[in-house]
């Protein structure tokens, strides 16, 4: 026998899947229906989710919910984080936003911009590495947008080393990290160096926009 599974927005009800005992099986309609209208609740009204873009988000949406069985199926490592990459303007900032509403939540993250944390350590120091070292679950936003900056004249790669920490926390303790990009694997090799780019490969599912996706903001 099987119950529905309902989120709710606003007070419009979404069936976004069905419980049959310890299993719930998604519906990827209705989790794109309810995205579509979170996205225009808090993007105004002419936030759309286009169909070409449904491989994408049905990837990310199968990270969220802990789909095993498509995740096997689209070789997503559950307990690795997700790399989400594309051009700019392709969505994935507010994507990683809205699937926030449908995660479970032990499996929720904190979004910070990498720009926000490189003017942080400017401020206050290496302290703000340490800060990001932790347990907690964060998705850095837009990996190389910010700049190596220097503090009393030494020059630091703040999110480089945060990353690093971060890998030794994901290989110790099992911390996930999520990111966006609109870097490609040789600029990020280029921008944080070979190291931090192999162990990225090892702490992250990748999951990208097509190169000629439209910037949508325009």
């Amino acid at each position: 026998m099987t119950s529905p599974y309902k989120i709710n927005h606003q007070g419009e009800e979404f069936t976004i899947g069905n419980i049959s005992g310890n299993k719930i099986d998604y519906n990827f309609n209705q989790m794109i229906r309810f995205l579509e209208t979170k996205g225009k609740y808090i993007y105004g009204s002419k936030f759309k989710i286009h169909r070409k873009d449904h491989h994408v988000i049905f990837k990310l949406l199968v990270y969220i919910v802990r789909d095993k069985k498509n995740s096997k199926k689209h070789k997503i490592d559950l307990n690795r984080g997700v790399l989400l990459s594309g051009p700019v303007g392709s969505g994935k900032t507010t994507l990683m936003n809205l699937v926030r509403y449908i995660s479970i939540r032990k499996y929720n993250y904190d979004i910070k911009s990498t720009r926000i944390i490189s003017f942080e350590f400017i401020k206050d120091g290496h302290g703000v590495i340490t800060d990001y070292s932790s347990t907690k679950t964060f998705c850095f936003d837009d990996l190389g947008l910010e700049k190596n900056l220097k503090r009393y004249g030494n020059d630091c790669n703040v999110i480089g080393e945060i990353l690093l920490s971060r890998y030794d926390l994901f290989i110790t303790k099992r911390v996930i990290t999520h990111a966006t990009t609109n870097l490609n694997a040789e600029e990020l090799e280029s921008y944080y160096g070979n190291r931090v780019r192999s162990r990225m490969k090892e702490m992250f599912n990748l999951i990208s926009f097509s190169k000629d996706t439209k910037d949508k903001r325009l």
